[in-house]
């Protein structure tokens, strides 16, 4: 058996989404290129699975969200 992998996973730009089985600690993120994609995304997984909004990443680091 190989080791497990050390190095940390770089995120793309884009917006991302969790999405995980009601009730599992674990789950996959999803991201798309814009806002109003990652908002049909929330709405098709929504009825399926738990979906956790992540948020915006700019250069592999998390955005703050924006208090409108």
């Amino acid at each position: 058996m190989a080791r497990p992998a050390t190095k940390e996973v770089k995120l793309r730009s884009g917006f991302y989404i969790e999405v995980r089985q009601k009730g599992a600690p674990k789950g996959i993120k999803i991201r798309r290129d814009t806002y109003a994609e990652i908002q049909r995304a929330i709405k098709q997984y929504e009825n399926a699975y738990s979906v956790h909004y992540i948020g915006e990443v700019r250069k592999g680091k998390i955005q703050p969200a924006k208090s409108k």
